[in-house]
């Protein structure tokens, strides 16, 4: 069962939302939790909004970035993770390894995960670029410049978009590592029709408008982005 949305540029008076929804950049390094007694959550950049009904829809693990939505619309907050209703999420990843047409194809069919006997559901997957590690060791976090230094500099490196429609406990991380590749970096870029907006810094979020019902179309708030102090 799909929800389609329409995004515009235009808000329209007739479509004035009885709750909140907001598109926010995960940025890396923030769990996906109300409160963490180790690390930043991501409710920790919707304070001033003094809404305590606000959860975020689903979750990203901490070294994931990208799209995730904040609402206090629950009975909507349900229907996008229910696993029933299999909502599509896009992510691009970066690799260190070597996807070749039998590792893409396993994945794409679908695959057996460590500690599980049900393998994951077909999946889309797209390689978009191939380098080494020197090559993107630069441009990543500290953290992970840490953690995947240590590799030999001309380490294979590959970079793709992926498309789920489960979402399993760090997924996409134990599917690549079950064709023996690791993931550096893995951004969310879409959750079926609702796309990251890439004005959006890491840490920036917007208001956004929509009935999920189809009545009205989705808007995209005109309230500039906010990101509080760290």
């Amino acid at each position: 069962m799909q929800d389609k949305f329409n995004i515009s540029t235009k808000r329209q008076n007739s479509c004035i939302p009885a709750y909140h929804y907001y598109m926010f950049n995960k940025p890396f390094g923030c769990v996906t939790a109300r409160r963490d007694d180790r690390f930043p959550t991501v409710m920790d950049y919707f304070k001033e909004l003094d809404n305590n009904r606000l959860s975020p829809v689903g979750r990203l693990d901490r070294e994931t970035e990208g799209l995730l939505i904040i609402t206090d619309d629950g009975k909507w907050n349900q229907r996008m993770t229910h696993p029933d209703y299999h909502k599509e999420k896009t992510y691009e990843f970066t690799a260190l390894g070597e996807l070749d047409h039998e590792k893409l194809e396993k994945l794409q069919n679908g695959i057996l995960l460590n500690g599980s006997d049900i393998p994951t559901l077909p999946c889309q997957i797209t390689v978009t670029g191939t380098s080494v590690l020197s090559e993107i060791l630069p441009a990543l976090h500290p953290e992970l410049k840490a953690s995947f230094g240590q590799n030999r500099p001309g380490h294979p490196v590959v970079m793709g978009t992926i498309t789920i429609t489960e979402g399993r406990k760090r997924q996409i991380r134990r599917m690549m590592k079950a064709v023996r590749c690791c993931v550096v970096a893995l951004k969310r870029i879409s959750i079926d029709d609702i796309i990251l907006d890439e004005t959006l810094k890491p840490g920036e979020w917007k208001e956004i408008f929509f009935d999920s019902h189809g009545s009205c179309q989705m808007h995209a708030g005109s309230r500039p982005a906010y990101c509080p102090q760290e």
